[in-house]
């Protein structure tokens, strides 16, 4: 009974000195007060959270971020999980090769990557070039300083985490599953909704769960191609921490948009659960 605790207690103490100890830090410091020439004070209310829970500026703030994740994870669901299947159906070396492709963003990072988008997105970007050139519009569209752009951007960026996830379902997948389907005279769209999808539904879960995680609380994307107008929660924190030096305020947003992502985690990881258990019995 001993040795278990042991084993487990140094990542235990990790876990507790470089999460639990700074989140414990940063919901205390939303409690307490702030005054424009006194700083931060040494008492404690819930005034931060009704501010920004009543405020329908910091309320289109948090809805904001909430539909950028929504839409960046439909997206990367839409295209990672097919893209997973077409790679598991390929054969060697072809495979290898094209999940390097499609995981190669990983190897960059986000802010090239996010300022590689800003120079596509421009009004004389190669995007509008195209789309003018070709007659498809008329004028430049504006994807700087939007959410469509910022929610291509991120989906860009987070597509190889879905990939990765729907992959690892894929590979617990018997092949012989979709021949005998074939065999019993499904066609391939059936055999695809019968039995493909629902054993690789649990990795896409799994990889909403992450996208969205990752896409909610981003900051490089959304500052870089959203700019200063298109706030979300993860640039309204930082101004109110280096800018307005609010921290008490800051600190609260922050604490909402992690309890609140953990909610979606919480449920979502519960349906995961639900669907392995039904796989399995």
């Amino acid at each position: 009974m001993l040795r278990p605790l042991l084993l487990t207690a140094p990542a235990a103490a990790l876990f507790v000195l470089f999460l639990l100890v700074p989140l414990g830090g940063t919901a205390v410091l939303s409690l307490h007060g702030f005054g424009m020439y006194s700083g931060i004070d040494s008492s404690y209310s819930a005034a931060n959270y009704r501010d920004l829970l009543g405020d329908d500026y910091f309320y289109g703030v948090f809805a904001r971020t909430l539909r950028i994740g929504l839409l960046t994870t439909v997206i990367t669901m839409l295209i990672g999980a097919p893209e997973a299947y077409i790679l598991s159906r390929m054969r060697p070396p072809w495979r290898g090769i094209f999940l390097l492709v499609a995981l190669g963003p990983l190897l960059i990072s986000v802010v090239s990557r996010t300022l590689g988008w800003a120079v596509l997105f421009g009004s004389t970007g190669l995007i509008n070039q195209m789309l003018l050139g070709a007659g498809l519009v008329d004028q430049p569209i504006a994807f700087m300083y939007t959410e469509t752009g910022v929610v291509i951007a991120l989906s860009h960026v987070l597509v190889p985490f879905m990939v990765i996830s729907v992959s690892a379902s894929l590979q617990r997948l018997d092949p012989q599953l979709a021949r005998a389907s074939a065999s019993l005279g499904a066609g391939a769209f059936t055999t695809l909704r019968r039995v493909i999808l629902p054993h690789i539904l649990p990795g896409i879960l799994s990889g909403s769960i992450i996208v969205f995680a990752l896409a909610s609380s981003a900051f490089a994307t959304p500052e870089i191609i959203g700019g200063r107008r298109l706030k979300v929660v993860a640039t309204l924190t930082y101004d109110e921490f280096l800018n307005t030096l609010n921290w008490p305020l800051g600190a609260a947003a922050a604490v909402i948009l992690f309890l609140t992502i953990a909610a979606v985690i919480v449920v979502c990881n519960r349906l995961v659960e639900r669907r392995y258990d039904r796989m399995r019995g």
